[in-house]
This record gives structure tokens, C-alpha cells and sequence, in this order.
């Protein structure tokens, strides 16, 4: 019961260890111990007052003993615990309260050390993370404040390093390549006719881009045939290549010379 058992809020299956685990100051009991001290004081009055009213300081004493050692078992089931993953907190006797934080939402870790925080060796953490509402911000009565800040920040960045490494041995510790350029788009080869020079050389090929058709190419083409053909049974040269225009073929019947 006044165990915290930290062992078994460790995510054991993913690697998880204890870097540190923070037990409260003394100084955060000197009020219990003094509420003791209170508490036997008034348990002997028990022998100087009337026997008639012993029960009296009996029984506030023993309220005020009861209490005070319920405090001191509640300060020394309070741990914070440092790991490699995260930060959390487990505090309560018969209800157990605990509160964790990943390291990755940390955005900043304040350390205030009062007056007697600085004489006595201890000060108040105040997390700062992502999220509007978190569990955990305040842990108070932190012995060596300074060590256990910089113990933090310490595992944040292996933490960061890891996380790296992690992603690397997914490829089997080769730095990830870059994605492959996109295909170039292709190019159509035409050739064009050139004048005899004399030197026996191929023609060069006429590189142009592929233009995107309009869905009509093979009715222009077929066009522009039929009006080669008439041009040839009538004697007439033939006619220079015009954009082709859907809406200008003709289906009446042709007058051939006889």
C-alpha cells in the first residue's frame, strides 16, 4: 500500500527504463513532523487535566498524530519518475493518482528556487508542453533541482538522437535516398528531307515535342488526302495544308471533269 511500485507503470515491451526517480525533499515533511509534534503535546495533556474530560485530549491528540503520520506516508509515495520515454508522477495512499508527460511535448522545463529552497538544496519544477490542459505542471519539493533539470534535458536529446537512429534501421542503417525525378516526357523523332551536299550522311533528325491531339487528326488527314486527289483528276497544284475545321466538311455529291 505505501509502495508506490514504479516497476509496473514501465512500458517494459518497448524498452522503457528508469533514468531517475525523484522522492520528495525533507523539507516538504518539516509541517507534517511539526503537526506531530502538536499532536503529542496535546496527548499529554491527557495526564494534567480532570479524569472526567481525558478523553478530550485523547482524542484531538490522537486526530492530530493520525493525521500527521497519513502525511507522511503521502510524501513518501510521491515519486517522481525520470525515463527514457517520458516523465510521470505517482502520488496517493489508497487512490492512486498518476500523471505522464512524453518527453517530445516538453516545450520548457522552469526550476524556482525560494530563499529556503536554495539554503536547504531544493526547489519547484513547472513543465510547460503542448497541451492547453496537462496532468502534469507542477512538481514541488525537488531535491537538486539542478542536476535533475539538466538530467532532463540529457534524456530529451537522446531521446531526439534515437528517434533518428530509429528511422535509420528501418532501412538497414543506410541513410534514406531520395525519391527518383520524374520521368522526362517523351519526344516524337520526325525526319526531315534535306538537299544532297555530296557527304554521305544521314539527315538529322528534327526533335520535336508531342503535342497533344485534338480528336479530329484523322479526319483531317483523311480531308486533306481527298482534296490532294481532286486536285490531281482536275490538273490543279495541290492546295497548301489548312487547319483543319469540323464544321466546314461538305457531304454533297462532287462534279468530276468528263
Amino acid at each position: 500500500m505505501f509502495d508506490p511500485r514504479i516497476e509496473k507503470h514501465l512500458i517494459a515491451d518497448q524498452g522503457e527504463r528508469v533514468v531517475d526517480e525523484v522522492r520528495k525533499h525533507w523539507a516538504a515533511s518539516v509541517s507534517a513532523a511539526l503537526e506531530l509534534f502538536g499532536g503529542v503535546v496535546v496527548l499529554l495533556l491527557t495526564f494534567f487535566v480532570p479524569s472526567q474530560a481525558w478523553w478530550v485530549p485523547a482524542l484531538l491528540g490522537g486526530a492530530v498524530v493520525v493525521h500527521a503520520i497519513w502525511r507522511f506516508f503521502e510524501q513518501h509515495t510521491d515519486r517522481f519518475v525520470i525515463t527514457n520515454m517520458r516523465v510521470f508522477r505517482v502520488h496517493g495512499i489508497l487512490s492512486q493518482r498518476i500523471a505522464t508527460m512524453p518527453l517530445a511535448r516538453i516545450l520548457d522545463i522552469s526550476v524556482h528556487k525560494p530563499v529556503i529552497g536554495r539554503i536547504c538544496g531544493y526547489g519547484h519544477f513547472v513543465f510547460e508542453s503542448a497541451a492547453q490542459e496537462q496532468g502534469l505542471r507542477e512538481i514541488r519539493y525537488v531535491g537538486d533541482p539542478d542536476e535533475r533539470g539538466l538530467t532532463i534535458q540529457r534524456v530529451i536529446q537522446q531521446a531526439g538522437l534515437r528517434g533518428a537512429a530509429g528511422r535509420a534501421d528501418q532501412f538497414g542503417g543506410a541513410p534514406m535516398a531520395a525519391p527518383a525525378p520524374p520521368p522526362a516526357v517523351p519526344a516524337s523523332v520526325t525526319t526531315t528531307e534535306s538537299s544532297y551536299d555530296g557527304n554521305p550522311t544521314a539527315p538529322a533528325p528534327d526533335v520535336r515535342r508531342v503535342t497533344s491531339s485534338s480528336g479530329w487528326d484523322w479526319l483531317a488527314d483523311a480531308q486533306r488526302r481527298e482534296d490532294e486527289r481532286l486536285a490531281q483528276l482536275r490538273g490543279e497544284a495541290a492546295p497548301s495544308p489548312a487547319p483543319f475545321d469540323p464544321d466546314r466538311t461538305n457531304t454533297a455529291p462532287i462534279e468530276l471533269p468528263r
